[in-house]
Formats: C-alpha cells, structure tokens, sequence
C-alpha cells in the first residue's frame, strides 16, 4: 500500500472517529424523555405510589450502612413523598421526577415519564412496601439507556432503620393495619440495609405479606 494511500486511511478513520464522538455527545446533550415501567413482583405487598427521579451524580438517594434522611423515612414509614419531593426540588443536582397516582397492587405497573440529558443520565426510583414498618424498595443512580432502546432492571426491598421492625398493626400504614402517621423507633437499627422480611413477630403473617427479592421489575424506554 502506497504511504498517500495509507495516509488517506488513517485521515478518514480519524474523521468517522470524531463523527462518532460529537454526534453521541450531541444527543446526549438533547433532551430526552424516558418511560419507567415499574411491575409490582409481591405476592401480597403494596408499594405506595412510587417516585421516579432523574439526576446526575451529585445527588443519591440513600447509601447502604449509613442513616436514612428524614425525607427517605417518611416514604419508608408512611408512604408519603412529600418531603422528599420538597428537598429534591431545590437540589441543583436533580433535574425531573414524577410520581404515580395512586398505590400499586401485586402483579401490576405503571408507567411514568421524565426527562433526562446530558450529565443529568442517572435514575433513581423508591416506593414503599406498605404492610411493613419501615420497607421501601428502590433502584439508586441507574444509567439511562441513551443508546440502547431500553433495559430491564430488578428493584429490591431495603429496610430504612428508622423504624422497629415489630410487625404491629399498631404502626403499620397498610392493610389489614391502616395506622397512619405513627412510629415505633424505640429498637431500630439506625441504616438502611436489605430488609429481613416478615417473620410473624407481631400482627402480620409470612404467608401472606412476606417476599422474596427482587420486588419490583423495572423497564426503562427511550419515549423519544
């Protein structure tokens, strides 16, 4: 091969490298939207409406071994992402969220929609498992599939440590319980961890509200 030749090569390698590059780079940096299918796996839990955030790497939800934020409690404890919803609102680091609306039955999904681009191409996900003290189950800082068509990923339940698990209807949001807004914090452990389940210590019953992880099936689309 004749060096102009080779030279030639090289030059036109170099420009479909860049190519390449920019034009990745240029969709990332567009607005996309994604839809977020999420399918309760229980057999008898009921996740409180879930919420489903987008961000960048400046911001995480919850991290193993260490405390649950006050916000994260209250979604872990009573289903309520109010809180949550209040601090990420004002967090530089978090772009969209969106919540469903209502709670979701063993065996069904919903599909909520945010927005997600360039290095704000993370994703975050909770809900509460609400015949239980303080379970939630979660995803934390997923890459969004900006080049794939979609993946699939498996949610499980972690346990907050903000609350006791007593199992007492007492202090429990979800059926057969319905106690609201009441808290027994007397033995919890402090961190979140992955939740032991429901072992029939108190009101409830292993056969019916305990589960197996993963909890939750999560599908992640490009919508554009």
């Amino acid at each position: 091969m004749k060096a102009k030749q080779l030279q030639m090569i090289i030059g036109l390698s170099v420009i479909l490298i860049f190519t390449s590059s920019f034009s990745y780079a240029d969709f990332r940096h567009k607005n996309k939207k994604f839809r977020i299918t999420i399918t309760n796996i229980t057999r008898g839990q009921i996740f409180s409406p879930p919420i489903v955030i987008t961000h960048n790497r400046g911001y995480t939800l919850f991290e193993t071994g260490e405390p649950a934020s006050s916000a994260l409690a209250a979604l872990a404890e009573d289903g309520d992402p109010g809180e949550l919803i209040d601090v990420i609102s004002t967090l530089p680091a978090v772009l969209d969220h969106a919540v469903a609306e209502g709670p979701l039955l063993p065996g069904d999904s919903v599909t909520l929609e945010v927005n997600a681009y360039g290095k704000f191409n993370l994703l975050s996900i909770a809900g509460m498992l609400v015949t239980t003290n303080d379970a939630f189950f979660s995803i934390r800082n997923a890459d969004l599939p900006f080049i794939q068509k979609s993946i699939k990923l498996d949610a499980e339940a972690y346990d907050a440590g903000s609350e006791t698990n007593s199992e007492d209807c007492d202090f429990i949001p979800g059926p057969p319980c319905g106690s609201h807004n009441v808290r027994d914090t007397d033995e919890a452990e402090g961190y979140i961890h992955i939740h032991p389940g429901i072992h029939g210590v108190g009101d409830l019953v292993p056969f019916r509200d305990d589960w197996k992880n993963p909890v939750a099936e999560i599908i992640i689309q490009k919508a554009n």
